[in-house]
């Protein structure tokens, strides 16, 4: 009974997942030392910093019953800002990303409140919109950054597995799961995607919140793509399009459900780590790449079957029948 309590609540499944991915992936590596290494764990890490905030942001709109598909975009469009605008000062390219990141949440959620339309049609056009600004910004070519220093000082090791970018990624995750854990916010998120009517109802400020965690996403992409781009000292329109997918599995191995009302930071951190163990991890034992996606899938559809109403109602009813033959 302890054992299903800890596994039922918001952080249970996720951890449990991502230890049992770790546990797998130390058996394959037979004890030869190329999983669990220092090596192995900065990887997965830099990998963990590169999806991470981009799942954190998307999760959060998915607790509210809501989908931002313009991180895809802004993730791109944002490291372009920057790279173009920070050369000589990489805090101002920064800090110009991150505002148009921020507003561009904002007018995304506003539009989605004050017109009563989908999310997905909404921030389908956004992502679009931040594409083709990305190549007219950039004339549809890669851009070197030419502040090397910025580059090495952003992936340069720190305590033999971090880096600044992943540093940064836990710091956001800590701090969001201090919010969700000592004020009112957290539950409130949870109550709008539960229900909204009755949110309001209980005095939720429902607009506001939605209009702040679009926001949030917007700003979540936009430091992930700048510290991403930075870090590699390039930039492409094209180039990070391929965030969406590990995103919103992240969010999914996490415990967010698309139908909104559950989730918790720590559990979304525990869901992109699990993905970035396993993509480093399979690296590391020599596994070929396709290897890593047939095994991503294999994990969410376990997830995905272990969390269905199906499956649920049968369990119950065989414990039902399993009683009743014992009390008999």
């Amino acid at each position: 009974m302890t054992l299903r309590h800890h596994l039922s609540g918001p952080h249970g499944r996720p951890f449990a997942v991502l230890l049992a991915c770790t546990i797998l992936l130390a058996v394959v590596d037979g004890g030869q030392g190329r999983f669990l290494s220092a090596a192995t764990a900065y990887s997965s890490l830099q990998t963990f910093a590169t999806i991470s905030l981009v799942t954190l942001g998307l999760g959060l709109t998915m607790m509210i019953r809501e989908f931002d598909l313009s991180v895809v975009g802004m993730y791109g469009m944002a490291g372009c800002i920057a790279v173009l605008t920070g050369t000589q000062h990489p805090w101002f390219g920064l800090w110009l990303a991150l505002g148009i990141g921020a507003a561009a949440g904002v007018i995304q959620g506003i539009i989605i409140l004050r017109l009563h339309l989908s999310s997905v049609g909404v921030t389908l056009g956004g992502l679009l919109i931040f594409v083709g600004i990305a190549f007219v910004l950039t004339e549809s070519r890669a851009l070197p950054y030419d502040n090397l220093s910025v580059a090495l000082a952003l992936n340069e090791r720190i305590a033999g597995v971090f880096s600044i970018r992943s540093i940064v990624a836990l710091v956001f995750f800590v701090g969001a799961a201090a919010i969700f854990a000592w004020t009112r916010l957290g539950s409130e998120i949870i109550a709008i995607g539960g229900d909204r009517r009755a949110a309001i109802t209980a005095g939720v400020k429902v607009d506001p919140l939605v209009i702040g965690i679009f926001a949030f996403s917007g700003l979540c992409a936009a430091l992930s793509g700048v510290l991403l781009s930075y870090s590699l000292a390039s930039a492409s329109p094209a180039g990070l399009s391929d965030v969406i997918a590990p995103a919103a599995a992240g969010a999914i191995l996490g415990g967010v459900s698309l139908g909104g009302g559950s989730g918790r930071p720590l559990g979304i951190a525990a869901g992109a780590l699990t993905l970035a163990v396993l993509r480093s991890g399979l690296n590391a034992v020599g596994a070929p790449p396709f290897v890593n996606d047939i095994t991503m899938a294999t994990v969410l559809l376990t997830v995905a079957v272990l969390d269905g109403p199906y499956l649920a109602r049968r369990l119950i009813l065989v414990r039902q029948r399993f009683h009743a033959a014992t009390n008999a």
